[in-house]
């Protein structure tokens, strides 16, 4: 569990949630009620807390209204594994594509991947010092005593064990010769005036030959996704392969520290906790749901696999053992959240029994002209800003005057009405239209501030958008 949601209220998840989703507080307030009651069910004791499940929870919308955003915003504020999958991509036991229980493999892969990197964050400045050693050593190489290696062989077992061959006492000897010498001493002094440059940032540019684990590149195909490659098994028998690679110094600092973070790391902890983590507290979004739903009575062609589709999602979601390559994982206490427009189909075309699988059912409104004026400046991730800060790194200042934001709002809104409602999605379309030249122009020296108001909004968008006819809704 996530010690930012220890700390939270739901009240305090939605204000979270404020900063990037504009209205739809309904739907906030159930997410984050379902995000609280996993805390409070933490605290529960072990047998009452198996009796608790999630509320899974059914958001009916448009497409653009911010469905797949909260969900996403929700995972990344609790730091919890989460995947996106679309319904439609699965099919029934039987036909050709992705089966049900993929989703869940995918959620234990993002969850190992969390877990993992959160092990290698803790274990961040040892593998830096690590790093630097080996750079350090790879600029200002030691003699030859000192670069032997440590291979496994009969000598070194015995010598585990408390024994000592002749040639070990005698490496050993020599060892302690050669750090007595001159050359030793002279080798430190200029490896220590290395480490300072190396840390004061002036050797970033150098080429140094590395010496890196060789890691094949493996492909494997979605119908295989439980079984584990032959391959890998002798992988972890055999000792890794390593091969000499050339690079700067400061790509080597990055390469060297993912490594040896890499090995200080226990994977057999890592897959424990990723496993625990996905079981309690993973977030699974289902998406475009209502494309499951039949809503004739006669089903028959490609209705009967969309059943089929309800009938395996159905376990899943009541809680099953799934098995993936990591070990079996129970569903029980997942949360699920499903999506879909419903506008052909409605929730209760659903099969009874996944209706009953969702018991909280939300509805997200429709964007106005006044919501769609919040998001182009209300958001830390606004599509403004994010325009703003792509034409700056061209030396270029963009200024949106209010009554531009306000034309902006107006044209979006009134689109959405006239062709497909397409959400907040269409602010991204009309801005592309509207940068487009100034975008395609730079960089242009002449060109240092550009400011845009309603009558360049008016006169961008009469000239390119031909589809709707924009000239009766300018005033």
């Amino acid at each position: 569990m996530s010690d930012n949601i220890k700390n939270m209220t739901p009240k305090q998840i939605v204000a979270e949630l404020d900063k990037y989703i504009i209205g739809q507080d309904e739907a906030k307030k159930y997410v984050a009620i379902a995000l609280r009651n996993r805390y409070r069910r933490s605290l529960l004791s072990e047998e009452m807390r198996e009796e608790v499940s999630p509320k899974n929870i059914l958001m009916m919308g448009p497409t653009g209204v911010g469905k797949t955003e909260i969900a996403r915003r929700l995972a990344r504020l609790m730091d919890a594994p989460f995947v996106k999958v679309e319904a439609t991509k699965f099919t029934e036991v039987g036909y050709v594509g992705r089966d049900v229980d993929s989703m869940i493999r995918d959620l234990v892969e993002a969850s190992m991947r969390l877990s993992k990197q959160k092990r290698m964050d803790e274990n961040s400045e040892m593998a830096e010092k690590l790093a630097e050693d080996i750079i350090v050593k790879s600029i200002i190489p030691g003699g030859p005593e000192e670069n032997q290696s440590g291979g496994v062989s009969i000598g070194n077992i015995f010598a585990n064990l408390g024994y000592k061959t002749q040639k070990q006492e005698y490496e050993e000897n020599k060892q302690k010769e050669y750090e007595a010498s001159k050359d030793y001493s002279e080798i430190q002094m200029a490896r220590e005036q290395v480490r300072e440059q190396l840390r004061q940032g002036l050797l970033e540019d150098q080429i140094i030959e590395i010496e890196v684990d060789d890691v094949p590149k493996t492909n494997q195909l979605d119908n295989n996704e439980g079984m584990i490659a032959i391959g890998n098994i002798f992988d972890t028998m055999m000792p890794k392969k390593t091969k000499r690679k050339k690079c700067k110094v400061s790509d080597a600092k990055r390469i060297l520290k993912e490594q040896e973070a890499q090995k200080l790391i226990d994977m057999d902890q890592v897959t424990d906790e990723a496993l625990q983590n996905a079981e309690q507290n993973g977030i699974i979004f289902i998406d475009e749901i209502d494309k499951i739903a039949s809503g004739n009575s006669l089903r028959s062609g490609a209705d009967v696999s969309r059943e089929g589709v309800q009938r395996d999602i159905l376990p899943i979601v009541e809680g099953s053992v799934v098995n993936t390559k990591y070990g079996p994982v129970k569903t029980d206490h997942m949360l699920f959240i499903g999506a879909g427009a419903f506008h052909v189909s409605k929730p209760s075309d659903l099969i009874p029994e996944l209706q009953g699988r969702f018991p909280i059912n939300v509805e997200l409104s429709n964007l106005d002209k006044e919501d769609f004026k919040k998001i182009l400046t209300v958001p830390e991730n606004a599509v403004t800003k994010q325009q703003k800060a792509l034409l700056e790194t061209e030396g270029v200042s963009v200024d949106f005057t209010d009554d531009a934001i306000d034309e902006i709002a107006n044209l979006a809104y009134l689109m959405n009405e006239e062709t497909e409602n397409i959400g907040a999605r269409r602010l991204h379309t009309i801005l592309e239209i509207l940068l487009e030249d100034i975008s395609y122009n730079l960089p242009d020296p002449s060109v240092q501030d550009v400011v845009i108001d309603r009558a360049y909004v008016q006169d961008r968008l009469r000239e390119k958008i031909k589809e709707v006819d924009v000239d009766k809704y300018i005033l």
